[in-house]
């Protein structure tokens, strides 16, 4: 990467096997585990929305991002505009978000699945795209370890919509 990170909240980024162990130990001293995950590519007011909104179901919060590679797996290859390492420290520096997990997965399914296996949440937080915790692709591994499903249902805003009024409005 080349920008200047010498400011920048690196220490909140883990790898997945730290995550795993850091959440591991805060749930040792009594804490309430809360996991969300998404792209983040554009980072926008819906996600403020969602991230604020799982922190408040506990006391500890990962994001889990789609490594980029995953992201083109999922949106085409002009997608991420900003590479994981970017995405990861602007997620890392919002209050509300205690670690950043990048992972390599299949997008659909795969990312969230990793991050609820590794981490072993109390709580997993899903925003509008997928409907209620049932319908998620990683119920199954929610049910696995144990954790609640939490849904955010409102859609105020998206990425991609986002990216069709920027392009509409210089087109």
């Amino acid at each position: 990467m080349d920008v200047e990170t010498a400011n920048w909240r690196i220490e909140k980024i883990l790898t997945l096997e730290e995550a795993s162990a850091r959440a591991e130990e805060l749930k040792k001293q009594g804490k309430k585990v809360v996991t969300a995950y998404g792209t983040f590519d554009i980072i926008h007011s819906g996600h403020l929305d969602l991230l604020e909104e799982a922190k408040k179901q506990g006391d500890v919060l990962f994001v889990g991002i789609n490594a980029d590679a995953t992201v083109k797996e999922g949106k085409g290859d002009e997608r991420p505009y900003l590479p994981e390492g970017m995405r990861a420290a602007l997620l890392a520096a919002m209050i509300c978000v205690d670690y950043v997990v990048v992972i390599h997965a299949p997008y659909h399914g795969g990312v969230a699945s990793a991050l609820v296996r590794a981490v072993k949440p109390n709580v997993h937080v899903g925003g509008p795209d997928y409907g209620p915790p049932e319908s998620w692709p990683e119920y199954e591994a929610m049910n696995d370890v144990g954790a609640y499903g939490h849904w955010v249902p409102k859609k105020i805003f998206s990425t991609t919509e986002l990216i069709q009024k920027i392009r509409s409005k210089n087109g």
